[in-house]
């Protein structure tokens, strides 16, 4: 069995901060979001890999490399242009070959990975399983609707009117008869082929298309606010580790990881979260969820609740909560006189400002 794991799109929904990192680069707790899936794919005993990748391939291939750091052997397949799930399966069927696969979303975060799903699948082999999970707006994902006995009987992609509440999770289960249902496809009105569109072809063709509901936490990392949840759920995992070098007028409480060559200094620190490398923090307070990344400075300020990417700097600000701050940003106060607020944002950008 193989994995094909989709590495490319442009993160829009994470704007500004994918016009210079992938999203599935993003970090929560410090570790890209891309390496858990990875990480995952290895777990269930699969080592070859096809990465998809588009504008970012460059960022991807730095980051994954061949893949031994993960246990796996890693294929890069370009997509030149983002044109859905679909044709990244039909741009990869050389790499596919006639083996059975699994296809996951970069930028998605299942809890408890994937072993079990997989070794179903082995074991029973229909043509397509996919994993459903209740959504409070199924609008913004493809969605499934079941009989009376659970069976899958009509899917529909962002629908406007969802027949239901299941929304497909980004990780699905492949035999080789979805090569035969990508070639008979068409664009969606998108310009997209759509791996539901395909779906739907193999339930129409009477194919055996199974569903299952994930059994743990699931969420599709494509905004802030869902990245900040996942950080919190990974941080909750979090044990205590301390690397650095802390100074007797700080304060470490619950699970706090702080890695070497960090220094704090009169400072307190609430888990669970984590300080990266070389990251210097004095005379502030770091609340709990809040991963902090190499390389950063954080001095008489307050952070929690929050990701701070690398070579980032928050100065003299009182409180920052539920934030995401990219990497090289330089946080301050505004002069005292005027009283007036200076800003300089990239396209996209979204500010909140307490008069």
């Amino acid at each position: 069995m193989k994995a094909l794991v989709l590495a490319g799109g442009s993160g829009t929904r994470m704007l500004p901060l994918t016009h210079t990192t992938a999203k599935q680069l993003v970090p929560v707790a410090n570790k890209p979001v891309l390496y858990f899936g990875l990480e995952a794919i290895a777990q269930a005993g699969i080592t070859e890999v096809g990465v998809i990748v588009g504008d970012t391939a460059d960022e991807i291939r730095e980051a994954v490399g061949d893949g031994s750091k993960f246990g796996l052997d890693i294929t890069y397949i370009p997509q030149h242009k983002p044109l859905g799930l679909a044709h990244a399966v039909v741009i990869a069927r050389e790499f596919l070959g006639d083996s059975d696969f699994v296809m996951y979303l970069g930028d998605n975060f299942i809890v408890g990975g994937i072993t079990d799903l997989v070794e179903n699948f082995r074991r029973e082999r229909p043509d397509a399983q996919i994993l459903l999970t209740r959504v409070s707006d199924p609008t913004v994902f493809g969605v499934a609707e079941l009989d009376g006995e659970g069976r899958v009987v009509s899917l529909e992609e962002k629908p406007t009117v969802p027949r239901s509440d299941l929304a497909i999770v980004g990780v699905y289960l492949f035999t080789p008869a979805v090569h035969e249902a990508v070639r008979a496809i068409r664009p969606s009105l998108r310009g997209e082929l759509e791996i539901t569109h395909a779906l739907q072809w193999l339930i129409d063709e009477r194919r055996d298309v199974r569903s299952t509901t994930v059994p743990g936490y699931w969420k599709d990392t494509g905004n802030v606010m869902d990245m900040l949840e996942v950080n919190r759920l990974v941080l909750e995992t979090l044990e205590l580790r301390i690397e650095g070098d802390v100074d007797e007028e700080s304060q470490i409480i619950g699970r706090v990881r702080i890695e070497e060559g960090s220094r704090v200094r009169r400072s307190r620190i609430v888990g669970p979260a984590v300080i990266g490398r070389s990251t210097v923090i004095s005379d502030s307070y770091i609340g709990a969820y809040t991963s902090v990344a190499e390389d950063c400075r954080i001095e008489h300020s307050e952070i929690e609740f929050s990701i701070m990417l690398r070579g980032s700097s928050i100065v003299g600000v009182g409180r920052v909560e539920a934030s995401m701050i990219g990497r090289n940003v330089t946080v301050t106060p505004a002069p005292a006189v005027p009283h007036a607020h200076r800003l300089v944002l990239g396209d996209h950008s979204r500010v909140q400002i307490s008069s």
